[in-house]
């Protein structure tokens, strides 16, 4: 394990590489979190009620919120079916949500595909497999809009997959399955800075995973999220909220357990009085 960490933070975050120009990415004060916009990163299971409610007044409110949900997470078929679909449309009507599912970088790279995207006031990403998410928009026109999404003060949102894709190091992206670690798809799409994120946190007893490469790479903070539980990051503020608890992951220890309304300063790297 310890040989592949140093191998991957070496060595550009993998073995695939893209055929696309990096995206533009501008200076930023805060160390890991968006200087403007808000992140909701959710450890899958069911999204409860004070979730949704923050993701929508981040958005703007039930009455200027304007959702697109991405859902390439699950799968590769014609069924791109989401519950955060379902749920979106019945808490702000249906003309608010659009569910955003583009086949080819060709599509990410159009812009006219992308003007839904220049609409929007927050993002959900669905769960499934969080590769999947970057084979279809890591560093296309689309990953930017994504950015200028937040740049503009908007939420971007996901469960399971959709959490561990907001990271910069994506933990379990292997085409093979979930249990490889560090596999064949290792850059996420970056909204928090120099991080990883896994989910499922102890309804799948991973609470080690993250241990030995925060140990090797310390310059990453790593997030650990259980279910209907999340993290909601402003610059480098990180607050929990939901059910269950949010593991901090930090080279000086091994991981602490955050709980439902503390607060943890990702820049300064300690628990807010």
């Amino acid at each position: 394990m310890k040989q592949l960490i140093i191998f991957f933070i070496a060595y550009g975050f993998g073995i695939y590489t893209y055929a696309q120009n990096p995206i533009k990415i501008l200076p930023s004060k805060a160390v890991h979190g968006p200087d403007n916009g808000s992140l909701v990163i959710i450890g899958g299971g069911t999204v409860v009620s004070e979730i949704w409610d923050e993701i929508i007044k981040l958005g703007g409110g039930a009455d200027k919120a304007r959702f697109v949900v991405v859902t390439n997470a699950s799968g590769e078929g014609e069924d791109f079916h989401s519950a955060a679909i379902d749920t979106l449309s019945r808490r702000l009507g249906a003309d608010k949500v659009t569910r955003f599912h583009l086949k080819t970088i060709s599509d990410a790279n159009d812009s006219k595909e992308l003007e839904v995207l220049r609409q929007a006031t927050g993002i959900y990403f669905s769960g499934g497999r969080q590769w999947r998410i970057a084979d279809a928009y890591l560093n296309t026109l689309a990953h930017q809009e994504f950015f200028n999404l937040l740049s503009r003060g908007g939420v971007i949102a996901g469960s399971s997959a959709g959490a561990s894709i907001q990271g910069s190091f994506l933990w379990r992206g292997d085409t093979s399955g979930p249990n490889i670690l560090i596999g064949d798809h290792t850059q996420g799409l970056g909204f928090l800075k120099n991080s990883a994120i896994d989910q499922h946190l102890i309804v799948r007893n991973r609470q080690f995973d993250l241990v030995d490469f925060i140990k090797q790479a310390p310059q990453f903070i790593g997030l650990g999220l259980d279910e209907s539980t999340a993290v909601v990051v402003q610059k480098d503020d990180l607050e929990v909220i939901g059910k269950s608890v949010v593991a901090i992951y930090d080279h000086s220890s091994p991981f602490f357990f955050l709980h439902k309304k503390q607060h943890y300063d990702l820049k300064e790297r300690k628990i807010k009085k």
